[in-house]
C-alpha cells in the first residue's frame, strides 16, 4: 500500500463514519497526507485528520479518532490503529500491505513520485541570469545547480515551467568589459575598473580572430567592436559551460529587447493607470512605499535615462504577459535588498506578491581544500568558477553538494571530501546504491532469477525489520518530493536518499534478506519478493538523482 493509497483510504474511513454519524460530509477535505511518525514504535503511518476535523463537526477529536480507527481497523491490509494524544491515529500495516509498494514502485517506473499538487501552476523559474563579462563564478555555480534541480522537481509535481537566463549585453559592466578587452589586445594592462584573467587575453585574441582589423579603426569604433563580439564569445562560453554542466534553458531573455520593444514604457504607462505614478525632481517616480519598501524607485531620471530598476519592472510585466502566474526569481546574497522593492513592484501593477512573485535568496559558497578556501580561478583571476568547482569535484559531486543544502545557508564544500570514495562521501554514498543495486539485477539474471510477473509478487514475504525500514524509506519518497517542490527545497530529496542509502546497505548486509540463492539453494519466493524490493531501490534512487541532475551509474 502507497501513502497515497493510505490517505485514500483514511479519507474514506471518514467518510464512512461522518454519514454513519450524521456529521456534515460537506467538511471533508478533497484530500489528506500520511505521514511517517517520528518515533518508528509509534507505527507505519500517522494521520491528524482526527484534529483537523474534531472541532468543525463538533465532536471531540479524540472521539472522532476512536470512531476512525474502529473504520480502518476493518480495512484491509491494516494491521493496527492506535490513538495517541489528543488525537494522533498511528497505523500500522500487515507485512503484504506494506511490502506491495516495491511492485508499485518498479511498474510505475520513472513515474513513481510524480504527482499533481502543483497542475494548473504556470511558473517562469529564472537563475543564474549573470552578465556576460566572464565565467559563471561561484554564486552562480550554486543556482545552477539548485535552479535546474528546482525546475525539474516543479515539473515532476505537475506544474508548467519555462526556465530563463536573462542578461544584458550594455551598461557599464559590458563598458568595462569591452574596454579591457581592447586593453588586452594592446598589450596593455586592464582598466583600474576593468576585468582581469587569462580568459579576458583568450576572448580578446578571439575577437581578433573574426575582425582583423579590429586594432587599425579609431579606438571608439575598435571598443564597440570588442563590446559586440566579445560579449558574443563569452555569452556562447557561458552557454557551453552550464551545458556540460547539465543546465540548459528554455530562454535567454536579452534586457536590450525591452528597450527596442519599447516595454519600459509600456510598464510605465501600466503603473500610472494604477495610480502610483508621481513626478518629483524632474524624475519619475513609483510610489512602492505603499507596499511596504523603506523607499520610493525612480523609474525614469531626470535626464531622461531609465533605472535598471524600469527594466525590473517591465521584465516582470513581460513574463506575466507571456502567461506565467508565479515568477520565481533566485538571486545571490547580495541582492537581499530586492526583495522589498520587488514585491512592492508587484503589487503596484495589482498582482498579490504573496503568489505572483517569489525571490529566493542564495548565501554564500566556499570550495575548500586542505582546510584553506580556494579564493580564485587560475582562469578568471579573481574568482572561482564552474569550471574549477567541475575540474576539483566532477559535474555529479558539484551539483550533489550544492543541491544538498538548503540554499539560505552558507556552506564550506571540501575537495577532499566530496572527491572521496567513501560513506562520508554523500553523493558517492547514494551512487554506490544505485550501482550495487543494478550489479545485483546482474547477477540475479546471470543464475535465472526474475522477479516473474506481477500478479505472483509474494509482498507477504517481505517481513524482516530491515525489509520493512528499507519500505518505510522508499515510501517516503513522493512526499518528500512534493514537499521539496511546494518549498522550493531540492535539499530534502538529497536527504532522503541518503536515508534510502543507508536502508538498502543495511537491507543488503542482512542475511536472511539476500536476493542472491547461496550456493545450490534453488530460487524461491523470497528471492524473487527481494528482487523486487532491491529493484524498487534502483528506481527510487534513480529517479531522485534525476531530480538533481546527477547520475545514477550501474558500475562504480
Amino acid at each position: 500500500m502507497t501513502p497515497a493509497n493510505l490517505a485514500s483510504t483514511v479519507l474514506s474511513a471518514a467518510r464512512a463514519v461522518f454519514e454513519t454519524r450524521g456529521l456534515d460530509v460537506a467538511a471533508l477535505p478533497d484530500a489528506t497526507t500520511v505521514e511517517r511518525p517520528r518515533n518508528p514504535e509509534h507505527g507505519d503511518y500517522a494521520s491528524t485528520l482526527a484534529l483537523q476535523l474534531g472541532k468543525k463537526v463538533g465532536v471531540a477529536p479524540r472521539e472522532l479518532a476512536g470512531a476512525l480507527a474502529e473504520e480502518l481497523g476493518r480495512q484491509p491490509g491494516i494491521k493496527s490503529v492506535d490513538i495517541a494524544g489528543p488525537g494522533f491515529l498511528n497505523i500500522r500495516l500487515d507485512a503484504a500491505a506494506a511490502g506491495v509498494l516495491a511492485r508499485e514502485i518498479v511498474l510505475a517506473g520513472a513515474d513513481y513520485g510524480h504527482s499533481g499538487t502543483l497542475q494548473g501552476d504556470h511558473i517562469n523559474l529564472e537563475f543564474v541570469s549573470a552578465n556576460p563579462t566572464g565565467p559563471v563564478h561561484i554564486g552562480g555555480v550554486r543556482w545552477a545547480a539548485v535552479g535546474d534541480a528546482l525546475a525539474r522537481l516543479l515539473r515532476a509535481a505537475g506544474a508548467e515551467v519555462a526556465t530563463e537566463y536573462y542578461f544584458n549585453d550594455a551598461g557599464s559592466q559590458i563598458d568595462r568589459f569591452a574596454r579591457s578587452l581592447y586593453a588586452s589586445a594592446k598589450g596593455e594592462p586592464a582598466p583600474e575598473d576593468g576585468y582581469g584573467g587569462a580568459y579576458i587575453a583568450e576572448i580578446a585574441t578571439a575577437v581578433q580572430a573574426e575582425a582583423p582589423d579590429v586594432l587599425r579603426l579609431d579606438e571608439t569604433a575598435a571598443v564597440d567592436t570588442f563590446r559586440r563580439v566579445g560579449v558574443q564569445l563569452m555569452f556562447a562560453e557561458i552557454k557551453e559551460s552550464l551545458a556540460e554542466f547539465g543546465v540548459r534553458f528554455d530562454t535567454y531573455f536579452n534586457e536590450k529587447d525591452l528597450h527596442d520593444r519599447g516595454e519600459l514604457q509600456e510598464a510605465l504607462d501600466r503603473l500610472r493607470e494604477q495610480g502610483h505614478i508621481y513626478e518629483a525632481d524632474g524624475a519619475t517616480w513609483l510610489r512602492t512605499t505603499e507596499f511596504g519598501d523603506d523607499k520610493d524607485r525612480v523609474l525614469r531620471k531626470s535626464d531622461g535615462d531609465w533605472t535598471y530598476f524600469a527594466a525590473d519592472c517591465a521584465y516582470y510585466l513581460d513574463k506575466r504577459k507571456r502567461g506565467f502566474d508565479r515568477v520565481v526569481i533566485m538571486l545571490g546574497a547580495d541582492h537581499h535588498g530586492y526583495i522589498g522593492r520587488m514585491k512592492a513592484m508587484s503589487a503596484c501593477f495589482g498582482d498579490d506578491p504573496a503568489r505572483n512573485l517569489e525571490i529566493l535568496i542564495g548565501q554564500l559558497v566556499n570550495l575548500v581544500r586542505d582546510g584553506e578556501p580556494v579564493r580564485m580561478s587560475k582562469r578568471a583571476g579573481t574568482v572561482v568558477t564552474l569550471e574549477d568547482f567541475v575540474d576539483a569535484l566532477g559535474v555529479d559531486a558539484t551539483r550533489y553538494a550544492l543541491a544538498r543544502y538548503s540554499s539560505d545557508s552558507p556552506i564550506d564544500l571540501d575537495v577532499e571530501l566530496w572527491t572521496s570514495a567513501s560513506r562520508e562521501n554523500p553523493v558517492y554514498y547514494v551512487q554506490y546504491v544505485a550501482a550495487r543495486t543494478a550489479s545485483v539485477a546482474r547477477q540475479a539474471e546471470a543464475v535465472g532469477l526474475t522477479r516473474g510477473e506481477a500478479d505472483a509478487f509474494k509482498a507477504e514475504l517481505l517481513v524482516n525489520e530491515k525489509e520493512n525500514d528499507l519500505l518505510k524509506a522508499l515510501g517516503e519518497y513522493p512526499e518528500t518530493v512534493a514537499r521539496s517542490a511546494e518549498l522550493r527545497e531540492p535539499h530534502h530529496v538529497a536527504r532522503l536518499l541518503e536515508k534510502i542509502a543507508g536502508a538498502y546497505h543495511r537491507f543488503y548486509d542482512e542475511p536472511a534478506c539476500r536476493v542472491l540463492p547461496k550456493g545450490d539453494e534453488p530460487i524461491g519466493d523470497g528471492n524473487r519478493a527481494r528482487l523486487w524490493l532491491n529493484d524498487a531501490t534502483r528506481t527510487v534512487i534513480a529517479n531522485g538523482l534525476g531530480l538533481l541532475g546527477v547520475s545514477a551509474p550501474e558500475r562504480m
